[in-house]
This record gives C-alpha cells, sequence and structure tokens, in this order.
C-alpha cells in the first residue's frame, strides 16, 4: 500500500511537534503506600518531523506506549522517550502524561478515612543529544483564610477553596506524596474528603488560626524548595478561588528560567 506520510515535501518547513494528544490510557505509577496504584492517564506523545518528511506515522506512538504499559517510572519515560526517537526517525521526543492520583487520607479528630484525589504528571522530553529532561507535577486542592479580612473584621474571615500546582526537577527520585504534603503543609489548612462535625470545628479553627494570602503560600513552598538539594528547578503557583470577589487571587514564583522552554 502507498505510503503518504512517508513522502517528500518541498516547502522545506519542519514540524516542531507532531503526533498524537489526549489519548486515554490505563497506567500504573509508584505508590508511597502501596508499591503501585492503577489509574487512567491522559498521554501527549510528539516527536519533531524535519522539512522533507510529509508525515509522521501516528499509529507507532500508541504502539510504542504499550510496550511500557505496565508501569510508568522515571525509567520507563525516558526508555520511552529514547524508542520514540529512534521508530520515528526523529530527533527530539516529547511526552505529557498527567492522571488523577489517590492517597487514603484520615479525618484530623475522628481519623475517619477517606480518598482524596489530586492532579499528578509528568513531562519529559529528549533532545537531538539524548539529553533527558524530566519534571513532575502535582496540582492539590487547598483551603486559605484571607489575613486582611481577619484583620479588619470584628468577626470571622472569609475563607475558601483553591488550588496549588508545583513542578519540579530533581537529581534523584521524588514521592508525588512528598511533593502534595509539602503544599498541604503551606496552606491555611488541608482538605479532607471525610469530616465529621468534629473534624469540621477542628479545620475551621486550624484555618482560621493560620491565615495565608496566596503570596504566603508560594512564598513557603519555595523557601522549603531552596533548602532541599535535590531539586534542581521549581516553579509554583497558587490560585484561591475568592469567596466574596467575582475573581481569583493569583501568585507565581519559579527559581529561574525553565530549562525546558
Amino acid at each position: 500500500m502507498k505510503d503518504l506520510q512517508s513522502q517528500r515535501d518541498y516547502r522545506k518547513i519542519p514540524v516542531n511537534k507532531v503526533g498524537i494528544k489526549n489519548l486515554r490510557y490505563p497506567i500504573t505509577v509508584r505508590d508511597r503506600k502501596d508499591g503501585f496504584q492503577a489509574t487512567i492517564a491522559h498521554i501527549n506523545m510528539y516527536v519533531d518531523l524535519p522539512h522533507k518528511n510529509r508525515g509522521t506515522h501516528m499509529s507507532r506512538f500508541v504502539e510504542i506506549l504499550h510496550i511500557f504499559r505496565p508501569e510508568v517510572s522515571l525509567d520507563t519515560f525516558s526508555m520511552t522517550l529514547e524508542k520514540m526517537k529512534k521508530h520515528l526517525s526523529a530527533a527530539s521526543a516529547h511526552i505529557e502524561m498527567t492522571f488523577p492520583y489517590f492517597i487514603e487520607k484520615n479525618a484530623p479528630i475522628s481519623n475517619s478515612s477517606g480518598l482524596m484525589d489530586y492532579t499528578c504528571g509528568i513531562i519529559g522530553s529528549s533532545d537531538s543529544n539524548g539529553k533527558i529532561d524530566l519534571v513532575s507535577e502535582v496540582i492539590v486542592p487547598i483551603s486559605s483564610v484571607c489575613p486582611c479580612s481577619k484583620e479588619i473584621s470584628d468577626a470571622g474571615a472569609h475563607n475558601q477553596r483553591g488550588k496549588v500546582e508545583l513542578r519540579t526537577r530533581f537529581k534523584k527520585f521524588i514521592w508525588l506524596e512528598d511533593m502534595i504534603e509539602l503544599v498541604e503543609r503551606a496552606s491555611s489548612c488541608d482538605i479532607y474528603s471525610v469530616l465529621k462535625r468534629i473534624d469540621e470545628k477542628c479545620v475551621t479553627e486550624k484555618g482560621f488560626a493560620n491565615p495565608k494570602f496566596v503570596e504566603d503560600i508560594v512564598r513557603d513552598i519555595a523557601k522549603k524548595l531552596k533548602t532541599d538539594d535535590n531539586i534542581i528547578w521549581f516553579s509554583v503557583s497558587a490560585e484561591s478561588f475568592e469567596s466574596i470577589h467575582n475573581h481569583s487571587a493569583y501568585a507565581y514564583i519559579t527559581s529561574g528560567t525553565d530549562p525546558g522552554s
């Protein structure tokens, strides 16, 4: 059969990224408590395309992914990137993978147990020199109490849910749980899936006693990461879904220019 993708292209314009986007696929990831956790990922896979080639072979992306499907780890991610370059005759390869990750979490007083879900991800690339770049990402729901509202009010203070997005590059493996716990400790109070009345009292009072601006949250996380020798680069953002405003509050810190950009 005629292979149109392999035809020569005469426009002489290379394509930076070509591939598949938003593929849902079952994976397993490393779990600090239970060893491994099964989940469903949304996956983007790309390679570069030289100016002389008309197209790439889309089916090969899924075929390559299937080889490494049983486990997603730093090692398999790196091997998948190199396999993509080899089988698609590309100089560079990129993978973006996001997935829900569940952690069993006990309420602070009643100890009632429930599952919290977090959006996590791995972003990886391999350049023409074979240099592998890997980034871990967590998106963590949090709660915050406004320090200004507490200061100026005779009673109470406005509080709301928000989210923190944390990305890191590292020298050696870092648990998703460690990244999530770092974020939760920097919030006014963390979020739970199960709370009894005695727990609601606890988290309400904890948040009120620990008011945080979004600026406070990202600075506290950044301060901790700057003292961690394992962290090569990071970016952290906090968004507060304001309960008394028709907008969100937002803050962002990065440790420097993104080496993957």
